[in-house]
């Protein structure tokens, strides 16, 4: 089986974009046209996904928006989707535990592609995403948001902060060649930092969409030999907000065209 990262730099190449569209189905902002659907998450993601699937490297669903009975199964048709589309899915998990309960929590590589994990309990957590070889391993690393500082900026004994010890350890444990690391494009001097310590680890950057995150940092630091994704959600999925809510074309239109907007702006700097 081809490794993730080399399945996604096929993608990246195919559809020339690196904007990973995250699938944040927030059944509060689902448009009520759907409401009667059997799986609502299920049918906007699909939508949403014929609309944009020509601009999209990769989707990356939180999983926040489906832990619960009907959610897990609008993910999996989810991903099935965009799998007929061959778009690899990147699910946004953050998971890792010890023992018997991050084996289990690997098991969500056998829905999505790749997967985030929280590294802040070592190393041994983190062995049952990283043994699977052909997925890929995202290690959260210098998030987008504000509170991110409070643990990832701290300073360690060596003078060094938190978050480039970590990158320094997700280097080290990519021996499958699987990892790559969460780096927000709201924080763009830490991603040239870590980009010239990091030299092959591809970035999955978020915060570009929504959060006002640096575009062209994104991409100038955020791509390792080509490969890497800049993500935007709400920015995309939500942007036929502000077209007539009883217009279902206008609605998933409008995230077509953002879509395809955040794919030529990222690549001016590609």
């Amino acid at each position: 089986m081809t490794a993730f990262f080399d399945r996604l730099g096929e993608r990246i190449d195919r559809v020339d974009s690196v904007v990973s569209v995250g699938l944040d189905a927030d059944p509060d902002r689902i448009p009520d046209f759907l409401d009667d659907r059997d799986l609502p998450r299920w049918a906007f993601n699909r939508r949403i996904i014929d609309a944009t699937h020509e601009h999209a490297a990769c989707y990356k669903p939180n999983a926040a928006f489906y832990e619960d009975a009907d959610g897990w199964r609008a993910l999996r048709e989810t991903v099935a989707y965009a799998h007929g589309k061959d778009v690899p899915v990147l699910l946004d998990a953050k998971r890792a535990d010890i023992g018997n309960t991050s084996r289990r929590y690997a098991d969500l590589l056998d829905v999505a592609d790749a997967v985030t994990v929280n590294p802040y309990m070592g190393r041994d957590s983190l062995d049952p995403f990283l043994s699977r070889a052909d997925a890929g391993v995202f290690v959260l690393c210098r998030t987008s948001n504000p509170g991110g500082a409070d643990l990832q900026d701290l300073e360690l004994a060596a003078g060094e902060p938190l978050y480039r010890r970590v990158a320094a350890l997700a280097d080290l444990w990519n021996e499958h060649g699987n990892v790559g690391l969460v780096v927000g494009a709201t924080a763009p001097e830490e991603l040239e930092t870590l980009r010239a310590e990091v030299p092959d680890l591809p970035f999955l950057v978020p915060g570009v969409g929504a959060q006002g995150g640096d575009a062209e940092a994104a991409v100038e630091y955020g791509l390792a030999d080509g490969v890497g994704l800049v993500n935007s959600s709400r920015g995309i999925i939500f942007a036929g907000e502000e077209t007539p809510r009883d217009d279902p074309g206008a609605y998933f239109g409008a995230a077509g065209e953002a879509a395809k907007r955040l794919k030529t702006r990222l690549n001016r700097y590609r």
